[in-house]
């Protein structure tokens, strides 16, 4: 499941829910594309991920090349432990840039 809002500041914000898995990632894909293609400003929330595996770290990937390509600024927030994880793992944090997964990286 997904939420979407529009704040005062002109921020964009989605919240992925559930899983982001293999299983999703087409469904989820067809979501943040044209959030992107519309908004200048947008915060994807993950904090209520609950499972990750591979292609949803490469759609995160893509996601973020996406925003970057179009000069459009994307920030993931709220990670979940599962995201933190899976970033950690991959060695991702400076590539996503994103203050609580390179905090993360601190601790």
């Amino acid at each position: 499941m997904t939420h979407e809002t529009k704040t005062d500041a002109r921020i964009f914000e989605l919240s992925i829910e559930g899983e982001l898995t293999i299983s999703r990632v087409a469904e989820l894909k067809e979501i943040i594309l044209p959030v992107i293609a519309n908004n200048k400003d947008i915060e994807i929330d993950l904090s209520h991920v609950t499972e990750i595996d591979g292609a949803g770290v490469l759609l995160m990937i893509s996601t973020k090349l996406e925003a970057r390509q179009y000069e459009k600024m994307l920030r993931f927030v709220g990670h979940s432990g599962q995201i933190t994880e899976a970033v950690d793992f991959c060695d991702l944090s400076t590539f996503f840039g994103d203050p609580i997964v390179i905090s993360s990286q601190s601790a």
